[in-house]
């Protein structure tokens, strides 16, 4: 059965490569681990596929032994799922060489992302080839593989496509056009605004109006995220993403914050498909392995609800919405964070002491007992927490003692990894809160929807 012709593809549709380009992270590295286990990989596909993505791209076989051997666990995590989610397509990254091609195809693969550089720089230290040569090699390269695999799913990407003038790549994929199912518009060394990228998408789907394009932006200049949304907006309807944005040097787009950036913008149908409540869980999932907290610039993140300043901690706690503005609920962040620490006000103060410790106390002793954490807290030792030496201060030097609450009280979830039922909309703590211990819940949880 062909699949891809079965298959009517969505408002967007995203080409995850976190199995691909986030392996290529130096985050791996900083660890001594080096590569994604088969155990982390199965693990992050079927997160992917529970999550809404169809289309996956993984290694070319050819990279190694490891990465052969491990397509075949990967298909039969893909496998598993079909009935419960549908059908995923395992694309492999492919050298335009007929050895990468050959080794994709016999490792199952459902559709091929041929690459070749078409930029200057790749021309001359790259393969060495002359557009003339591109040319040759692409198209004898697919046509046969249109001959002899017509189900293949086929994409060409001229790599540093945006170091390529227009001229040089329209030479390249004028031939190239008849043979593909998309053309890839890769941004390889991050150079690409959203001028450039809108101009770019423009001028290929007026030159190409019946093939789909695919977009895949790098992160060095900060604008991943930016350009992609520039190009799903001129009418990229594929785009490559990594969980968390981890890649090369500084990665690629970050697929949660894409989602949620086309959510902020109500651009709801290109939402079709995805279950947004598992952005977070599977955000914790890639950062833990990673050895990573989620990245504080990662929209989709509890950092983005947790608060620090004494000004913001007080408005949060009689509304949200003050410091709070995106329905961060939505995707899968159900809890805030107020950390305790010199920046703290007495209404936090307060709050601490009496809503989380129990402590019996008015307003009054509360400024003062803040008064003294803010003069001492300069002082703490590594092994204290703030948490600790407020506790101290009230406990000691202002003998306050514990309220006498009834036992139909209900508990307060102080840390994530608290082990009291129940789930709350607020946390107060001490320390930068421990993302990575709410994964199994999280990933539970996710599942349960996924399956209903």
């Amino acid at each position: 059965m062909n699949h891809f012709t079965a298959y009517t593809p969505r408002p967007l549709e995203i080409i995850d490569s976190t199995l691909r380009e986030g392996q290529q992270t130096s985050l791996l590295h900083d660890h001594q681990r080096y590569f994604f286990s088969r155990e982390d990989k199965e693990e992050i596909l079927r997160a992917l596929i529970l999550y809404g993505v169809k289309f996956v791209e993984l290694f070319s076989p050819a990279v190694s032994a490891r990465e052969r051997a491990d397509w075949a666990a990967l298909r039969a995590v893909r496998d598993a799922l079909i009935t419960q989610k549908g059908y995923t397509f395992l694309l492999a990254h492919v050298r335009c060489h007929p050895h990468d091609v050959a080794a994709a195809i016999a490792a199952g693969a459902d559709g091929l992302n041929v690459y070749i550089g078409t930029s200057a720089e790749s021309r001359t230290f790259n393969h060495g080839h002359d557009l003339a040569g591109i040319v040759l090699r692409a198209r004898a390269l697919l046509e046969d593989v249109r001959r002899s695999h017509p189900q293949l799913v086929l994409r060409f990407s001229g790599e540093d496509a945006f170091r390529t003038s227009p001229a040089d790549l329209f030479r390249v994929y004028d031939e190239i056009a008849p043979l593909v199912h998309r053309l890839g518009l890769p941004d390889t060394v991050g150079v690409a605004t959203p001028a450039s990228v809108a101009a770019r998408v423009t001028a290929l789907r007026t030159r190409y109006p019946v093939l789909e394009l695919e977009g895949h932006f790098h992160n060095d200049r900060g604008l991943a995220l930016v350009n992609a949304l520039e190009a799903v907006k001129n009418g990229v309807r594929f785009c490559n993403t990594t969980v968390c944005g981890v890649g090369e040097r500084s990665g690629i787009t970050s697929l949660t914050s894409l989602l949620f950036n086309l959510h902020a913008d109500r651009d709801y149908d290109r939402l079709e498909g995805y279950q947004l409540r598992g952005s977070y869980p599977i955000n914790v999932l890639v950062a833990d392995k990673l050895r990573m907290l989620v990245p504080s610039t990662e929209p989709v993140s509890l950092t983005n609800r947790t608060h620090t300043a004494g000004v913001h901690q007080s408005a949060v706690l009689r509304g949200a919405a003050s410091y709070e503005a995106h329905p961060l609920d939505n995707f899968g962040v159900s809890e805030s964070g107020i950390l305790l620490g010199p920046l703290s006000g007495w209404n936090i103060i307060h709050y601490f002491l009496k809503e989380i410790r129990y402590f019996q106390l008015d307003e009054d002793t509360a400024r003062q007992i803040a008064r003294v954490f803010k003069e001492r807290v300069y002082g703490i030792q590594p092994d204290e927490s703030p948490e600790e030496l407020l506790t101290a201060i009230a406990e000691r030097e202002f003998g306050l003692v514990h309220a006498q609450l009834p036992l139909a009280a209900s508990p307060i979830v102080q840390r994530l990894d608290s082990p009291l039922p129940g789930q709350v909309r607020r946390i107060a703590t001490a320390k930068p809160p421990a993302e990575r211990a709410n994964v199994a819940a999280a990933l539970q949880a996710f599942e349960s929807q996924s399956n209903g």
